[in-house]
């Protein structure tokens, strides 16, 4: 871009010499060469003397007393390439070479590839070596030897045609500038002969001459005032005598015409002249009178001066000076007070007033600054007001840490009790403290009494651990806080988590209430007022802690609270974590017992920092997902082991579990449930009902693994109950166990594996019936597990599981009697005698089905299954019966069927398996219809 930008400007310049050559005709080819300078567009010039002071000025160079000419190509002259000459041989060379020079040629176009190589670099150049005729050559542009350099063919060729579109639009508006600047040289030529005085403008005499300044020592100058003189060289003497003499001539008649043309202008202002000479004696009378009043004015302020002047200025010098002494008292005054400062600031430190001592020191620098600057007794006082300073600012520093340590490490009261005195001691001191700290804008020392309340959370639980461990025969070795894994039983660790506890809870009440002084310093620092009814004593002072610090302060302090509940809730959740407890198993109790002893905690933490505490509460919920676990594990495999000793007989039930039923129907977890399990009381005097009712109206005939199922479903809602932290466990575990109990009994009686685990002979209708009833007892039970547990995942899914088991144990029973339907029809003939041995044995079938079902599944789920196998019955008798080819014709087969279905439906009458609708003789029509 830069290369394009050079190039383009290159030729507008050679467009602009081609233009203004142009411009002047062909007869300007061969005008003189000092009328125009080549290397500066547009410069014209009328003499000699022009050009040669324009290239003085633009194309020459002066190096200490001597001259170089740069008028040439590269600002090199040909003919005085780098030799200074005096100033008399530069002329010399200029008017030989430069402005005699009849003709020159036009230097050729500059180019990206026309530049020379200087004198170093040609020196420095590692590809040429050592050169034999280096200082034989002469320095020019052709000292070093021209390599052609190929283009570069990232760099497009950019020629004359890619401006032509630019020169065609500004050809128009060049040509236009051209015209206005001629008219304006025009205009200014006019204008020069304009100025040319009146009486001289038809004097025939030269411009040269009426100039003010005549320096004939210029050569161009000489040159017009004496024409022709110096191309006389080769002419006689007599010639040149003539041509002076003519010259003399010619100078004394411009002479004679310049005073005739002076005498005329006398003799036309005479009369101005006259009346200036009349009225200068006038002027000279007036100047006379003037200097008269001049010199009374003079003598009257004289005696002005001495009489009220003079006395005026004294009383106000006087009155000055007084002024002095009342300063310099003042000063002195001054000086006494300043030089009190040490004494001063001694007395308040010995009654902790830090602040006063902070601003006394303040003030004293300020005035020493402002006031007695320079004062030479006080040379030393500024730095020892800052040493002293600091002192004061370390002083501080340790006060506040003593009294924290102080504070904190106050014995506590045992059990936990309350503390009647004053939960802060010594609060007058912590606000002048904290008060010098706020002067100093020292808020470093909230993390100070941030670690030290931090170390004594740390020696507390360290020291409790150490009076657990001396009441028993315990060997340990501590290090760090204190919290290892030792061999210490879980009351002993509910015993020192509770003792910690109200430790800290004392500890972290001490450290509320320092903070509550603090904070309400740091509003009494700010200017405002603490809005707590328990305010302290705070010192008057003017209000020097700005908002932006005050916002800070007290982001600090309400950190300093929630960073230490934070520690004492990871020290604590130390003892209770599974490190801590890992060989201990908590029972129910002592779970509920560590809940309430972090739940108390934590309410007493949340109370002072205004923000839960995670810590504690994880252990915690690790340790219940631990006693989760291990209940749930207890209890599934409690569940599997019965029932894979299961024998899928209907028990009787217990009065005990008939309670546990109504309780958890009416959402009634809190008593425990019965120890025994239903296979102690079988045989025993407690025996009840033999089914169970529900709601007092379903009853319900359950198998003994039922029964103990019911029992544990109750015991994971009651510990729920007890401890509401168990119950998104319980409720997990609830929906594993029943998935569990699904899953099994559906290997074991549908996969027939409780003849292998049991023993049992054949899976019976019986059997299937039962479990159908437990499984039926489960989804009752459902809804109120989840509206007891408040949400449990998977409940959707294993509602579907538990109907679709039932559904397919429905479909095991009635595929059992249909199988056994479908074989005894087909081998029917309508024949007699009637009722034939085939209908005989289909309702044997009905009767022991209805014996096996009717006292354990309700009625409707009865009439469901005699439905299907019903409907089973006609589909298969209507193909006997085209397979026979017997119509509906009145003949004598027909007479066979419809006794056959009088006796089959007789059966259904007597078992009520059918609903009444359906127990007509409808069957006898509906048989023929295909």
């Amino acid at each position: 871009m830069a290369a394009a930008t050079t190039t383009k400007t290159t030729l507008l310049d050679n467009e602009e010499r081609k233009q203004f050559v142009s411009s002047n005709g062909t007869n300007s080819i061969n005008a003189p060469s000092w009328q125009s300078c080549f290397y500066c567009t547009r410069e014209n010039f009328k003499t000699i003397g022009e050009f040669v002071t324009h290239l003085r000025n633009r194309h020459c160079t002066r190096e200490g007393g001597s001259f170089v000419c740069r008028y040439g190509f590269n600002g090199v002259c040909a003919s005085l390439p780098l030799d200074g000459v005096s100033d008399r041989d530069y002329d010399a060379h200029v008017a030989k070479y430069h402005v005699n020079q009849q003709s020159r040629e036009s230097p050729p176009e500059w180019g990206v590839y026309s530049a020379a190589q200087n004198l170093p670099a040609v020196l420095n150049d590692p590809q040429k070596g050592k050169q034999s005729n280096l200082f034989t050559k002469k320095w020019g542009e052709h000292f070093v030897e021209r390599a052609s350099i190929p283009g570069n063919p990232r760099l497009p060729d950019v020629t004359h045609a890619d401006f032509a579109v630019y020169l065609g639009s500004i050809g128009k508006r060049y040509r236009w500038h051209e015209r206005r600047q001629q008219q304006q040289q025009q205009q200014q030529q006019t204008a020069t002969t304009a100025t040319t005085p009146e009486h001289l403008s038809a004097v025939p005499v030269p411009e040269i001459f009426l100039k003010s300044q005549l320096q004939l020592h210029h050569a161009s100058t000489f040159d017009q005032v004496f024409p022709s003189y110096m191309q006389t060289e080769g002419s006689s003497k007599l010639q040149r005598q003539q041509t002076g003499r003519q010259l003399q001539e010619q100078l004394s008649h411009y002479l004679d015409i310049v005073e005739v043309k002076i005498a005329q202008q006398v003799s036309q202002k005479s009369a101005a002249f006259f009346h200036a000479m009349t009225t200068q004696h006038a002027i000279l009378a007036e100047m006379q009178q003037a200097a008269e009043q001049v010199r009374q004015l003079r003598s009257a302020l004289a005696q002005l001066h001495g009489s009220a002047v003079v006395d005026s200025f004294r009383v106000m010098r006087y009155a000055q000076r007084r002024q002095h002494y009342v300063t310099t008292l003042d000063k002195l005054r001054l000086m006494a007070t300043v030089h009190k400062t040490q004494p001063m600031l001694q007395l308040l430190l010995g009654t902790q007033d830090y602040v006063a001592a902070l601003d006394l020191i303040s003030t004293t620098q300020e005035i020493l600054a402002a006031e007695l600057l320079g004062v030479h007794c006080f040379k030393h006082l500024p730095m020892q007001l800052g040493e002293m300073e600091k002192l004061i600012d370390k002083m501080l520093t340790t006060e506040f840490e003593r009294y924290a340590a102080t504070d904190l490490n106050r014995p506590l009261l045992d059990g936990g009790q309350p503390e009647t005195d004053s939960v802060c001691a010594e609060e007058d001191k912590l606000v002048a403290i904290v008060m010098g700290l706020l002067r100093k804008q020292n808020f470093s020392f909230v993390q100070s009494y941030q670690q030290e309340a931090i170390a004594t959370i740390r020696a507390i639980i360290k020291q409790l651990l150490i009076e657990l461990l001396s009441r028993g025969d315990h060997e340990l070795c501590l290090t760090g806080a204190g919290e290892q894994s030792l061999e210490l039983t879980l009351t002993e660790w509910l015993t020192m988590l509770q003792r910690a506890s109200y430790a800290l809870g004392g500890v972290l009440e001490r450290i509320k209430a320092v903070v509550s002084i603090m904070q309400q310093t740091a509003d009494a620092a700010a200017g405002g007022s603490s809005p707590q009814e328990h305010t302290v004593n705070l010192i008057d002072s003017e209000a020097f802690l700005s908002a932006a610090h005050h916002e800070q302060l007290s982001g600090q302090l309400q950190q300093l609270l929630q960073a230490v509940c934070h520690y004492c809730h990871e020290r604590c959740a130390n003892i209770v974590s599974p490190q801590s407890l890992e060989r201990c198993a908590a029972s129910e109790q002592e779970l509920l017992q560590l809940s309430q002893i972090v739940e108390e905690f934590s309410e007493t933490t949340q109370s002072i920092c205004s923000a839960p505490s995670v810590p504690l509460q994880l252990a915690l919920k690790v340790q219940a997902s631990r006693y989760a676990q291990r209940f749930h594990a207890e209890h599934k495999q409690k569940l599997a082991l019965l029932l894979d000793q299961e024998r899928w007989r209907q028990v009787d039930i217990p009065q005990e579990f008939q309670r546990i039923i109504d309780r958890m129907t009416a959402g009634d977890y809190a008593k425990q449930a019965p120890l025994e399990t239903p296979h102690l009381g079988l045989n025993g005097g407690g025996i009840g009902n033999p089914v169970l009712l529900v709601e007092g109206k379903q009853p319900f005939a359950l198998v003994s693994v039922a029964l103990l199922l019911i029992q544990m479903l109750y015991e994971y809602g009651g510990s729920a109950q007890r401890l509401p932290l168990l119950a998104s466990y319980h409720a997990r575990n609830v929906v594993d166990l029943l998935r569990c109990f699904n899953s099994r009994s559906c290997q074991l009686i549908i996969g027939a594996g409780a003849m292998r685990v049991a023993g049992l002979k054949t899976i019976t209708s019986t059997n299937l019936a039962l479990v159908s009833r437990a499984l039926q007892l489960v989804l009752y039970l459902l809804p109120r597990l989840r509206e007891h547990f408040e949400s449990m995942s998977g409940y959707e899914a294993i509602e579907r599981d538990y109907q679709g088991h039932i559904k397919e144990i429905e479909h095991k029973i009635h595929g059992i009697v249909s199988e056994r339907v479908t074989a005894q029809l087909e081998a029917w003939d309508a024949r007699p005698p009637i009722p034939s041995q085939t209908f005989r044995h289909i309702s044997r079938h009905l009767v022991k089905l209805h014996e096996a079902i009717a006292g354990v599944l309700p009625e409707a789920q009865i009439h469901e299954i005699y439905g299907v196998v019903h409907r089973n019955f006609k589909d298969k008798l209507r193909e006997q019966l085209l397979k026979l080819n017997i119509y509906n014709n009145g003949g004598p087969q027909h007479g066979v069927v419809t006794s056959e279905l009088t006796f089959y439906m007789e059966t259904l009458r007597t078992l009520k398996a059918l609903p009444p609708s359906q127990l007509d003789n409808g069957i006898l029509e509906h048989i023929w219809l295909y």
